[in-house]
């Protein structure tokens, strides 16, 4: 399993008042974003967020964006109160390693499972996932089970390349969107290639896609610095290309 990289860890936050709440789903706390209109109701986009998980206000705010374009989005907590706090954008002190020890693979399957089954037994029956950074192996996870009928994955962290991608196209039946950038440790141009020549040009029927972002680097859908025209438009067109795409998809 790849490790995590510096820019895992570091970002900008985005300034705005978050309008969803807090609810117990299956027991895991989670953060709700709830459309103001009509809405189909057995339609939600899981939300599988970085290392900053639900304290980052950033994640709050994209996650009011879908709710704003008609799907309900439910956040889980992947880390059962131990998000990474948002000073530690700025802190030298922080044990890195020893945070990354409790959160392996393992640590988020339950969490990601028991928010399902209780959004499945409600009566929802279309999950799409919005996975960043952190949150493209439980989007991998959910894909592979036959849950998700839509992946989207943007720089994705600690997928193994090219076996995670081998073992999509084999196994998932969710159509696949990966929104990259040009300098990413984690998924990096070298993988982005392996990406298409094993999904793209019609080889995964399902449906893959992948937009690439100049100027932008990991962390760019989330955490990026606004101020920067590349990185506001590669935020701006990661989200866009994402809500297109379950739109597209919306009737599987």
């Amino acid at each position: 399993m790849p490790e995590l990289c510096d820019n895992c860890f570091q970002g900008v936050r985005h300034e705005g008042q978050p309008e969803g709440k807090i609810e117990k789903i299956g027991g895991v706390e989670c953060y709700v974003a709830t459309p103001t209109g009509d809405y189909p109701k057995d339609k939600v986009v899981l939300f599988l967020t970085d290392v900053f998980g639900i304290p980052l206000n950033n994640n709050k705010l994209l996650a009011d964006d879908f709710a704003r374009n008609g799907y309900r989005t439910v956040m889980p907590d992947l880390f059962q109160g131990e998000a990474l706090p948002e000073d530690v954008f700025t802190r030298t002190d922080f044990d890195r390693e020893a945070w990354i020890s409790r959160h392996g693979p393992t640590s988020w399957v339950s969490v990601v499972d028991d928010t399902v089954a209780a959004l499945q037994a409600e009566g929802v029956t279309w999950i799409a996932t919005t996975g960043y950074c952190f949150g493209a192996p439980p989007a991998w996870h959910l894909a592979l089970k036959g849950v998700s009928k839509v992946t989207v994955v943007s720089h994705p962290s600690r997928l193994r390349i090219p076996e995670d991608l081998e073992e999509y196209r084999d196994k998932a039946k969710a159509p696949l969107l990966i929104n990259s950038c040009e300098t990413d440790s984690q998924f990096p141009p070298e993988a982005q290639k392996v990406a298409d020549e094993i999904l793209g040009g019609g080889k995964f029927a399902p449906g893959y896609e992948r937009t690439y972002w100049d100027g932008c680097t990991h962390g760019f859908a989330v955490r990026g610095d606004l101020s920067n025209p590349k990185v506001k438009a590669g935020k701006e067109g990661a989200f866009e290309a994402t809500v297109k795409f379950y739109n597209k998809y919306k009737d599987l």
